[in-house]
């Protein structure tokens, strides 16, 4: 199927490893033009020089989406390469779960600016562009917990529960200005945070994620691979999917107990 993404130009924050890197070079591959953005310099050196192996219509900008500043630099950069903006990608974010009463307020807000207050930002300051384009969308990564939270599951469960709130209510404001917002909520999915905590525990990659999937009694038996994310990511950002808004689809393997 030919996702019709030649010369589309797409923004993925959080796009210097896992889930966003393997984004970044399945659009790549179908001939869309590539924004990431990190905030670790090293990773995001590296995540570009894998990505210019498939194509020289890269971009990688160095930004901390907590930053108001840094996202208008990213949008103001993106548009000023190419002169249009088609799809945003709003995945910047990791796993932070513990008891509530263990939560500081800090934590809150840090948590809040990264997952929620992120996304209302890049989303207002790509509207203009997204609009222009005819058929822009936007795809809000969020997790299983935003539906169907458990015990030991905040401040990630609130904070994406408030970004498909987010995602709803965007799809149904812009929808006549032919802006598509949905959402992906992922389960256990291979990402680079996973690698990383691994590593930290001093355990095989292979034997981190076996225990993943023991313990989340997923019904496929498998942790999802990134190319799964990024194979539905990519139809969300297409227009084979320009009937499709306000969507939140799991990608857990069938592990959440809400639909």
């Amino acid at each position: 199927m030919d996702l019709e993404l030649a010369g589309q130009v797409i923004v993925i924050t959080g796009g210097s490893d896992g889930l966003g890197l393997a984004l970044a070079a399945t659009l790549l591959r179908e001939g869309a033009r590539v924004v990431v953005c990190g905030r670790d310099a090293s990773r995001l050196g590296n995540a570009e020089g894998v990505l210019r192996k498939l194509g020289d219509d890269v971009l990688a900008v160095q930004a901390d989406v907590r930053r108001a500043e840094d996202i208008d630099r990213l949008i103001t950069t993106a548009y000023d390469r190419w002169r249009r903006l088609d799809g945003l990608v709003n995945n910047a974010g990791t796993s932070a779960a513990r008891p509530f009463l263990s939560l500081t307020d800090p934590e809150w807000n840090d948590d809040l600016e990264l997952k929620l207050l992120a996304a209302v930002r890049t989303s207002r300051l790509a509207h203009a562009h997204l609009a222009a384009s005819g058929s822009g969308s936007i795809v809000n990564v969020l997790n299983v917990g935003a539906k169907a939270p458990r015990a030991g599951s905040m401040p990630t469960s609130v904070s994406r529960a408030a970004g498909m709130a987010l995602t709803k209510a965007l799809s149904n404001e812009w929808g006549p200005d032919g802006i598509r917002v949905n959402a992906v909520l992922i389960g256990r999915i291979e990402s680079g945070q996973w690698v990383r905590r691994a590593q930290a525990q001093g355990v095989p990659t292979e034997d981190f994620y076996a225990r993943m999937v023991r313990e989340s009694n997923i019904p496929l038996g498998r942790i999802g691979r990134a190319e799964d994310f990024a194979d539905l990511a990519a139809f969300l950002l297409s227009r084979r999917s320009d009937y499709i808004t306000g969507c939140a689809i799991n990608l857990d393997g069938g592990a959440s107990p809400a639909v």
